[in-house]
């Protein structure tokens, strides 16, 4: 299984650049004819209330959002950081070529200045120029399966990551010598701390616990954890994704850690004591996790914020279904 893992990775990624050179083949125009006959379509029938929620979740642009003078055109947007642009790529080819917009790649964990395509944004009402698109999904959004039930795991808490945040550091201080949990350090030397084996995703789904923790913005593992058969403990998210990390709530997504970590005994404790209420939690966790698979919906729900950005900064004229759809 290790060999097996080490070697999905590079596979993905030749598959994701294959993909995207693929698309990059396809002339502009069956993508716009495809974006027009989904939207007839949604003009035709509306849209649901969660995925209505979700376009006005990820774009709170007001209408008249100024742009801003450094907004690219989309036929020219900066492709340093391959996994974002060949992202966006495959929403913005459906739209005219010389609408603008201002995109941000990395983690971003501020609020811009001017209405900006990200990846990340801090939770709150205050990030609205902050428009969110799925990007870097291949890292973001990749599930591994869990061979394990929830009473087969140990019933202890495992985290492996890089402790570049101080969240991170606090964390090994309070738990990383312990025998009963598996935390550590994994990566270079840092800050005094030797590093630890590191653990697959699968490997760690051997405990019935698994900790996310935030770094740069998001932690990458919080989607796969979710979407396992363990328990995902965590300190309130402050940064959010297209995963609407903000949406997650307590004791129903997933159960809630101090931030100091200091409150890990006794969240287990809760948990084992109450293994229905536990399960309720894990189950939860799937429901949520599985909004985010359905490949034409979110290609559907990512055409739609982008429409309402091209709107909402006065590039194009609002389309029929405009005023039922867009907050």
């Amino acid at each position: 299984m290790g060999i097996a893992n080490r070697m999905r990775s590079p596979a993905r990624r030749v598959g994701f650049y294959g993909a995207a050179i693929a698309r990059e083949l396809i002339p502009n125009l069956i993508w716009a004819m495809r974006k027009e006959r989904w939207f007839a379509e949604v003009a035709r029938t509306g849209v649901d209330e969660e995925l209505r929620l979700r376009v006005n979740y990820y774009n709170k642009l007001a209408q008249g959002a100024e742009l801003g003078m450094h907004a690219v055109r989309l036929d020219d947007v900066p492709r340093g950081a391959s996994y974002y642009y060949f992202d966006l790529r495959r929403d913005i080819c459906a739209f005219k070529q010389t609408l603008r917009l201002h995109p941000l790649f990395g983690d971003i964990a501020y609020v811009p200045d001017v209405p900006s395509i990200v990846k990340s944004r801090p939770v709150g009402s205050e990030n609205t120029r902050s428009v969110l698109l799925k990007l870097n999904r291949l890292r973001h959004f990749q599930l591994f399966r869990d061979p394990f039930s929830f009473e087969q795991k140990a019933p202890h808490a495992v985290w492996r990551g890089s402790a570049h945040s101080r969240v991170r550091r606090e964390l090994i201080a309070r738990h990383g010598m312990r025998r009963d949990h598996d935390i550590g350090h994994a990566g270079v030397p840092r800050d005094g701390l030797v590093p630890t084996q590191r653990l697959l995703p699968q490997e760690q789904m051997r405990f019935r616990y698994i900790i996310s923790v935030e770094g740069n913005d998001v932690a990458t593992n919080t989607q796969w954890i979710m979407a396992s058969n363990s328990i995902c403990l965590m300190p309130k998210p402050r940064f959010e994704t297209w995963f609407m990390e903000g949406r997650l709530q307590p004791f129903v997504h997933y159960v809630p850690l101090n931030d100091d970590l200091s409150d890990l005994d006794e969240r287990i404790a809760w948990c084992e004591e109450n293994r229905d209420d536990a399960r309720e939690i894990v189950a939860n966790a799937q429901s949520h996790v599985a909004k985010f698979y359905d490949d034409r919906r979110e290609a559907l729900i990512s055409l739609l914020v982008l429409q309402k950005y091209f709107e909402r900064t006065g590039q194009i004229e609002p389309s029929p279904f405009s005023t039922e759809i867009f907050d």
